[in-house]
């Protein structure tokens, strides 16, 4: 899928959808879907059946979120960006901030 700007660890801010306006850090990125799942946001239950491992009854749990529905917070601008790219002079690829220009990458 084209356009996966978001990375595992990025602080994203929610646009649109019932979780809109909430913040959460990035913990999981599903390419081929192109969603994210973003810490203690978008909390869903759902039935499991007791195994081995865990006990049964209802678990609330993080559901995905389509990537066009989230934006990357940049920590000089601390709003939610828009991301370019840029290559520096060492030949490394780096994502920037669209409104200031700050490497976003660490």
């Amino acid at each position: 899928m084209q356009g996966l700007n978001i990375k595992k660890g990025d602080t994203v801010k929610v646009v649109a959808g019932k979780e809109k306006g909430k913040t959460g850090k990035v913990v999981k990125v599903v390419h081929e879907d192109g969603h994210v799942v973003i810490e203690k946001v978008n909390f869903v239950k759902r039935h499991q059946r007791a195994n081995m491992k865990s006990k049964g009854g209802i678990v609330e749990k993080e559901a995905p979120i389509h990537l066009s529905n989230v934006m990357v917070i940049c920590h000089k601008c601390n709003k939610g960006v828009r991301i370019g790219h840029r290559v520096l002079e060492d030949g490394k690829k780096v994502r920037v901030c669209r409104k200031c220009n700050e490497i976003l990458d660490e």
